[in-house]
């Protein structure tokens, strides 16, 4: 077992700051405390001297899709690059999904952790539930004993099989959850009125487009539709990736009425706007729900700084840019882009300059919050005494360009090319081993472990 300590960084946490030293004994948190005498630990402890650097915990993307089949095709990074990009990001932890087979959630959770054996960091999942069935009290009671504490609904995709159609059915699945204890996460579009737009459309089908077929109001109907039946059962719901103005107000109205809508958004709907859909670069945009306008930007921002938004989570689904530009129909274009690595500096950025988000928040929203909601908490999403040294030393004010170039996505590309940012990653510790450390990668293929929730 190694010994660690990090002396005089600056401990960020959801409640203080505070310099501290922090001794790590294999892989758990042993001691935190102002001084820590060195003389009296162990011969060969590795001390590191974080003057002038935050001391984060390890950040959590609570949101991706690694080594994803789709569409005949697999996404650009694998396991193992989807670790390696992450652990340059700071995030030691994500949470990523398995696909529902429609024969057993059980057998599909188990086969998707099976496939991502090979991860470096740490990881949990969310189980997609795509149908009804008449024992899924018994499937969910399955996975829940399995370690899986979220299970994932869409209101949308209905051609490829992934929409619960029936009202009754669906709230049987909210119902039977809830009982359990497991966090409903929903994609919210309303199929029904996509259907409706499409057909009507005398448009066409470019990557612009895509923005008007599936607009802003599809996501607030579907919001209202999901709340309606949480609020009938009485239980709380997570809605994913809100993109627009229009679904707040109707995150909005739920909560007036009493119902606990947990929000996560996403870098992308905070700072890009469906201007990126036009010119030739467009398809390289195109994720769904598709990019909004500055309104929308500008309305989720606030709402963030208002606390009216949880947890900010990256999406990343990363295709190459020839897969994404081998199509300008919106139809048939790849959808997503990569972000886990450019999540933590694209906050830090935005708490920056806005001048009205604390470090200490960034970690709420990107570490403590999502860690509390999935049932990761206290072994993951704090620096305290018993848990996991998942450890970020962090620069918040060392400036650098986000680009192609200084990210690491087998993608190729970022769709925050060319963005200033300020705050770097300078080591990431994930069990208190280092997994990068000034700018080189050591993370060991397979050393990532399946975090059970606790829920």
């Amino acid at each position: 077992m190694s010994t660690l300590l990090i002396k005089n960084g600056l401990i960020v946490d959801t409640e203080w700051t505070r310099h501290s030293d922090i001794l790590v004994d294999g892989s758990k948190i042993v001691r935190i405390a102002p001084h820590i005498d060195e003389s009296r630990l162990p011969q060969g402890t590795d001390i590191i001297h974080a003057d002038g650097l935050c001391v984060l915990p390890g950040i959590i993307d609570a949101h991706t899709h690694y080594h994803l089949v789709s569409r005949g095709t697999v996404t650009a990074d694998s396991f193992e690059e989807g670790s390696k990009l992450a652990a340059f990001g700071g995030v030691t932890t994500v949470v990523d999904f398995a696909d529902d087979n429609k024969e057993s959630l059980l057998e599909s959770l188990s086969e998707r952790r099976h496939e991502m054996r090979p991860m470096a960091i740490d990881y949990a999942l969310h189980q997609g539930v795509y149908g009804y069935r008449d024992d899924i009290q018994t499937e969910l009671e399955e996975i829940r004993a399995a370690g899986c504490g979220t299970i994932k609904i869409f209101t949308t995709y209905r051609d490829v099989g992934y929409l619960v159609e029936k009202r009754d059915e669906l709230k049987e699945i909210f119902r039977a959850a809830s009982s359990l204890g497991i966090m409903v996460t929903i994609h919210c579009e309303d199929d029904k009125l996509i259907e409706e737009i499409n057909a009507g459309w005398k448009g066409g089908h470019r990557p612009i487009d895509h923005a008007a077929l599936r607009p802003a109001e599809v996501e607030a109907a579907a919001i209202r539709y999901v709340g309606g039946i949480a609020e009938e059962i009485g239980m709380s719901i997570y809605v994913v990736h809100l993109s627009s103005k229009a679904g707040l107000e109707a995150v909005r109205e739920l909560r007036s009425r009493g119902v606990t809508v947990n929000v996560e958004t996403t870098p992308h709907y905070l700072f890009l706007d469906k201007s990126r859909l036009e010119g030739e670069d467009g398809s390289l945009y195109v994720m769904t729900p598709p990019l909004r306008t500055p309104e929308d930007n500008k309305a989720l921002q606030e709402a963030l700084l208002d606390g009216e938004i949880q947890v900010v989570a990256t999406d990343h689904c990363s295709f190459t840019r020839e897969q994404k530009l081998s199509s300008d129909d919106c139809r048939t274009i790849y959808p997503g882009i990569p972000g886990t690595e450019e999540l933590l500096p694209l906050i830090n950025t935005f708490a920056h300059s806005s001048g009205k988000l604390s470090l200490s928040q960034v970690v709420n929203l990107l570490s403590t919050g999502p860690a509390k909601l999935f049932g990761l908490y206290p072994e993951k999403g704090v620096l305290r005494e018993g848990s996991d040294a998942d450890i970020v030393l962090f620069a918040p004010e060392w400036p650098w360009v986000l680009s192609s170039e200084t990210l690491h996505s087998a993608s190729g590309y970022t769709a925050y090319e060319g963005f200033n940012v300020i705050g770097k990653v300078v080591m990431t510790y994930l069990r208190g081993r280092l997994v990068m450390g000034d700018g080189i990668y050591l993370g060991i293929s397979g050393d990532g472990r399946f975090i059970r929730a606790k829920r």
